[in-house]
């Protein structure tokens, strides 16, 4: 188990309103999010993504996955919390079989066409898969929407399927003043913790992957 930053040829994203998002910020507004429906990828950006279209930012990343994990063509890969499946459609145009699991009917529903097929309806910690089926395991900034408890079932999920090779991605903060931030934009995660913590709970749930972490 290692820390990678597996995400580094993303483009930056643009600077968050983060006084806007916590003005707008409510209870309805945190339940409307948690739906993963139309609003929180398509809705106002109170509401999440703001939009979420395809636009070619995952292809280097898939390619990093791809060389960093030695995998080979036809290697099966599975993105936990795949969304609308961009990531699964340009691992698969490189010529990986991948797949996606996600709770958002919408989002899956918006999918891109080579996708079809190749996404499932399903929650993170009862993946519908047989033990170590894939070669590889990925599940980005998804793990941290469970409890606690809900977050070991999702690690130990991940071994199970996977055949060792697996990368997370987990909301976090390194100070006071980053948690601060964090705790004003954040909609839809349940736990969220330091770093130094997040790697107890990884320790506890026996996950042997890479990690990473999201910083506001």
């Amino acid at each position: 188990m290692s820390e990678l930053d597996l995400l580094k040829s993303l483009p930056k994203p643009k600077k968050r309103d983060i006084k806007s998002r916590e003005t707008h910020k409510s209870d309805e507004v945190i339940r409307i999010s948690r739906e993963y429906g139309e609003m929180y990828f398509d809705g106002p950006r109170e509401y999440g993504y703001g939009g979420y279209k395809y636009d070619g930012r995952w292809v280097p990343v898939a390619k990093d996955i791809i060389n960093h994990y030695d995998l080979k063509k036809g290697d099966k890969v599975l993105d936990i919390g795949c969304a609308k499946g961009f990531l699964v459609k340009d691992l698969h145009n490189l010529g990986i079989d991948a797949y996606g699991i996600d709770i958002s009917e919408y989002a899956i529903s918006k999918s891109e066409k080579e996708t079809i097929g190749r996404l499932h309806l399903g929650k993170a910690d009862r993946l519908p898969f047989p033990d170590k089926c894939f070669d590889f395991v990925i599940s980005i900034n998804t793990i941290h929407n469970y409890d606690q408890n809900g977050v070991i079932k999702c690690l130990t999920e991940i071994e199970r399927v996977s055949k060792g090779k697996s990368f997370i991605q987990v909301d976090s903060y390194r100070n006071e003043y980053e948690k601060k931030v964090f705790e004003s934009w954040v909609l839809t995660a349940y736990y969220h913790d330091y770093p130094e913590n997040w790697i107890k709970l990884f320790n506890k749930a026996g996950y042997t992957g890479n990690y990473y972490w999201t910083i506001i």
